[in-house]
């Protein structure tokens, strides 16, 4: 069902998160460190929710994140993580999908709260983003 997949992806947002908040520098540290600190609970949310499906489906959760995109800057983090918000959007919508064909309504249910968050993630990043100062 690829929910493995799923998982790797949160486990990843976590390192990547957590990464970020402790490599941060520049005017906007505190800002961001504090944006980045607060999604940590929310993908760890997730994907205690994931390796609980797995496991309950008589599956092995992986331990294995997806690789973490290196970053530097503030502003090229910050990309790197509205990428993989988008990314958790569109396997978590095709993963709707297979548990609506599946008839597994629980696991839907959960995964449109999981979309709505990863939405309200994208959309921040996207906003913090948008007021970026180039200079």
């Amino acid at each position: 069902m690829g929910l493995n997949h799923d998982l790797a992806g949160e486990y990843q947002a976590i390192v990547m998160y957590i990464q970020c908040s402790a490599k941060l520098t520049g005017p906007y540290r505190r800002e961001l460190r504090a944006l980045f600190q607060a999604e940590i609970a929310d993908e760890q949310g997730h994907a205690q929710f994931l390796a609980d499906k797995i496991a309950s489906l008589g599956g092995e959760p992986t331990t294995e994140p997806r690789p973490v995109p290196p970053a530097d800057q503030p502003r090229e983090m910050l990309g790197h993580a509205l990428v993989a918000e988008k990314q958790a959007i569109a396997n978590y919508t095709e993963r709707l999908r297979q548990a609506d064909a599946f008839g597994d309504i629980g696991l839907k249910v959960n995964l449109e709260s999981q979309i709505a968050d990863e939405t309200r993630h994208k959309e921040e990043l996207e906003r913090v983003l948008a007021g970026w100062d180039e200079r």
